[in-house]
């Protein structure tokens, strides 16, 4: 085995150019492919957390009163799934709006009376989607006294939605792209194999087996995948480490934000796949080729 290392070795710096095209391409294809796998898990970890512990405002009926609230509270905790309640009297909502824009607008001057519901504000447990809100949420809504719930349902449903739309878009590209990279490295193989075809012709006239004869190409489609993978994760680390701060204090104050790095389960997928990808490759040539 380590006679057919060292000969791909060999061969991969006496045909310098047509590797260096395979690896670079390769690495092209990995790190489009790595983005769209760092995108999705931050993402996918940032819905989690909103589905985990989310709060949500419950909006009272005109006729509520206040001698309804135990009552009203123990039928909502009796629907299970609440870690916290805080009732909120309108005046006290209102008194809190004045002081936040009061400063800002004359409108609290023309009122005369409070335009505003008794409300009470709850921190659901974990859900495990977003479908299980909406039926939580649904519930509550069905309650006496209760005239509406707000989760922010709206934007959060428009972001799952392009969300899953990207994401599909995602797997279609990164699957071109892959392609891409697999036709050219078969490619690449193909050229390297007619540079060296009287040294094969001459292997089997003396006898060298099909296995002797496709083993260092098939160790060089290897070295060529895996080196590929590295530049690839090595180039997108370097973006990570150059943009990630900057985007972590930019929307820490609105959204939460925990960008990490690719998981190491994802890294070793990612090199498995490269390495793969140069193998492959290097077979589907050769099979065309020593028909």
């Amino acid at each position: 085995m380590i006679r057919f290392v060292q000969k791909a070795l060999t061969d991969i710096r006496s045909n310098r150019f047509l590797n260096l095209i395979t690896i670079i391409t390769i690495s092209l294809s990995i790190l489009i492919v790595s983005v769209f796998m760092l995108f999705f898990e931050n993402t996918s970890r940032v819905i989690e957390v909103w589905n985990q512990g989310g709060r949500a405002m419950i909006y009272l009926e005109k006729q509520f009163s206040q001698e309804m609230l135990p009552g009203l509270k123990e039928t909502i905790f009796g629907l299970g799934d609440i870690d916290e309640m805080v009732f909120i009297p309108k005046d006290q909502a209102l008194d809190k709006l004045k002081k936040e824009m009061g400063s800002r607008t004359d409108f609290f001057k023309t009122l005369k009376t409070n335009p505003l519901p008794d409300a009470i504000e709850i921190k659901m447990k974990s859900h495990g989607s977003f479908e299980q809100i909406q039926g939580f949420a649904r519930q509550i809504e069905s309650l006496d006294m209760v005239e509406n719930v707000e989760y922010g349902q709206g934007w959060l449903g428009k972001f799952l939605n392009i969300f899953n739309l990207f994401k599909m878009t995602g797997y279609a590209m990164c699957g071109l792209f892959l392609l891409i990279a697999l036709f050219i490295t078969a490619n690449t193989v193909r050229l390297a194999f007619y540079s060296r075809r009287l040294e094969v012709e001459i292997m089997r006239l003396v006898g060298a087996t099909e296995g002797f004869i496709k083993t260092p190409f098939y160790v060089e489609g290897l070295f060529q995948g895996f080196i590929g993978g590295v530049v690839g994760l090595v180039i997108l680390l370097v973006g990570y480490l150059t943009i990630s701060s900057g985007i972590a204090e930019n929307l820490a104050a609105y959204v939460y934000t925990d960008i990490q790095f690719l998981s190491v389960k994802a890294i070793l997928i990612i090199l498995f796949s490269s390495t793969f990808l140069g193998w492959f490759g290097c077979y589907l040539s050769l099979k065309q080729i020593l028909k």
